[in-house]
């Protein structure tokens, strides 16, 4: 498992806890910090955790987790993301179809005082609508695109014959593996939840985030770069 990292002192010790707990237990977590100058190192470390550094940008950081990695499968999970206690068991059930080569899970978003069901709801469809719309001759091959969110995972030796992410981009990294991992096999949103942190969301007010959702992903499947895109997307903590 691996965790990029950015100043998430305040999620990180209940993310942590919660994969001590899961059956049966994951082979390794990796944090690779994007020089946090919070808590974020300190609870790793006391945690047990390998902890590698590297520049601010998640898809970079991502990469050098998966170099450090031995085990046979990659899952690359936010830190402020809850999984399901048998997380393990469905990334080696869905993986061992060799069919597909990578899986996510379903975002439910959501924080202490909310769920965000409608947000929720469209980060589920956009899933299946975005490649469809914008990458019809994969969608039907079984490609989906998967998003940050949902806890991304595949097999260790088809992302680096993909290529892995591509560092350079500061965002929507993950969509665009996906459409590389799918000439090696279909793409597939498992029948399982994982919450995602509401604080974006929260932030900006429900209406300006389904705005900006969706503007990010049209734009970026009309073609327009990331790096202009990003802009639109601050980060939050």
């Amino acid at each position: 498992m691996i965790i990029p990292t950015l100043n998430e002192a305040l999620c990180l010790a209940r993310t942590l806890r919660q994969l001590q707990g899961l059956n049966p237990p994951v082979r390794e977590v990796i944090l690779v910090d994007g020089g946090s100058v919070d808590n974020t190192v300190a609870i790793a470390r006391s945690a047990g955790l390998k902890v590698i550094y590297a520049e601010a940008r998640r898809s970079l950081q991502m990469n050098l987790g998966a170099q450090q990695a031995t085990g046979k499968f990659l899952c690359f999970l936010h830190a402020d993301t809850q999984v399901p206690d048998d997380l393990a068991a469905v990334i080696e059930k869905t993986l061992a179809n060799p069919a597909i080569a990578c899986g996510g899970f379903i975002s439910l978003m959501t924080g202490p005082l909310r769920t965000y069901w409608g947000i929720s709801l469209h980060n589920f469809l956009k899933t299946y609508y975005a490649p469809l719309l914008f990458r019809p001759h994969l969608f039907w091959r079984g490609c989906r695109l998967l998003f940050g969110d949902q806890v991304m995972f595949c097999p260790r030796s088809l992302f680096w014959q993909s290529g892995g992410f591509n560092a350079e981009l500061p965002i929507m990294e993950e969509a665009d593996l996906c459409i590389r991992l799918s000439r090696y096999g279909c793409i597939r949103q498992v029948n399982r939840v994982v919450q995602s942190s509401d604080r974006r969301v929260a932030k900006w007010g429900p209406l300006k985030a389904q705005l900006i959702y969706l503007s990010i992903g049209c734009l970026w499947g009309l073609g327009v770069p990331a790096r202009q895109l990003k802009r639109f997307y601050e980060e939050v903590r």
